[in-house]
């Protein structure tokens, strides 16, 4: 690190004084500081990048679903070019046990898997953002009453309230989105329960109750922006995990079902036929880690660029 020099003017004791060049040495908390920075900016754009890339994948992924014309592209089989191998003719990843093209499989089945993600989340963050609120304003009996919901929540796996979802509803994608977002917005109320008893002992919430405003209209007006941040990353957070949900239960014969297209239909048909082509499960696994750790990469980057001085004093 180049170091830049300060003049200063020393005397001697015979009261002769010059010019001396002191060099000016950064301080350990300063280059902390600079680091971080820096560490921020870079992490916010290879989030910025990765949400990108994820994005155009999605939508790719849902367009070809909704024309027939598209659909054709992963639905259609070839039982004459069944197992072939990835960088053959036309199948730049191969083919499945029924012929058909696995690079438009992985990118509708990816579709496929965000929304779900994203319908899981947006569920559990609107209702962790109403019980969380209510548990952390509203006072002792909503904390208990809230309290006691979360707990019994976290009391059913989600597998379980899938089966139960599967046996009333059928097996299905509205099956697996139930299933997780009944699960999932607990974690999350909890967090947003802890956020709200903080920010109700802030000087503006204690301001606006003094001068009559209802609870609800503090909540809607004071508490929900502040709430945006945690809000954000968690809801980012959500869809990764969702989406690992989403391929597990499909992967059991309780989301999606032959011939919708998703990562855990894949893994799951391409289970049987594993000392035969191993490509379909590796190459379907793979992505699946992928999209998560990119989902994760987004999350953090969000985090660090709404509350960069968390970062900083971690």
């Amino acid at each position: 690190m180049p170091l830049s020099g300060w003049l200063t003017r020393g005397c001697d004791s015979a009261g002769r004084c010059r010019d001396m060049a002191a060099p000016l040495v950064t301080t350990p908390r300063a280059f902390v500081l600079d680091r971080q920075a820096r560490s921020i900016t870079r992490n916010w754009r290879i989030a910025i990048a990765a949400l990108i890339v994820i994005g155009a994948v999605a939508i790719v992924g849902i367009i070809v679903q909704q024309f027939p014309d598209t659909r054709g592209l992963y639905e259609t089989q070839d039982l004459s070019a069944t197992f072939l191998p990835p960088l053959s003719d036309g199948h730049l990843l191969g083919t499945d046990n029924l012929g058909r093209d696995l690079l438009w499989r992985i990118i509708a089945g990816l579709g496929v898997s965000l929304i779900v993600g994203v319908s899981v989340a947006v569920l559990s963050v609107l209702i962790g953002l109403i019980v969380g609120i209510f548990a952390g304003y509203f006072g002792r009996a909503a904390d208990g009453v809230s309290s006691v919901a979360i707990d019994v929540t976290w009391a059913f796996p989600a597998i379980l309230l899938a089966i139960i979802f599967a046996g009333w509803l059928g097996p299905g994608l509205l099956t697996v989105a139930l299933a997780l977002a009944m699960t999932g917005w607990a974690s999350f109320a909890r967090v947003v329960r802890g956020e709200v008893l903080t920010l109700r002992e802030r000087e503006y919430v204690a301001a606006a109750r003094l001068l009559g405003v209802s609870r609800v209209r503090v909540s809607v007006r004071h508490l929900l922006p502040s709430l945006y941040p945690v809000t954000s990353v968690m809801a980012v957070f959500f869809v990764s995990t969702s989406i690992i949900g989403e391929a597990g239960l499909s992967f059991l014969g309780l989301g999606a079902q032959a011939p919708t297209p998703s990562l855990g239909v894949i893994l799951a048909e391409g289970r049987d036929y594993l000392n035969v082509s191993w490509w379909p499960v590796v190459i379907a696994g793979a992505t699946l880690v992928i999209v998560v750790l990119a989902l994760n990469t987004v999350s953090d980057g969000l985090r660090d660029r709404l509350d960069p001085r968390g970062r900083v004093r971690a």
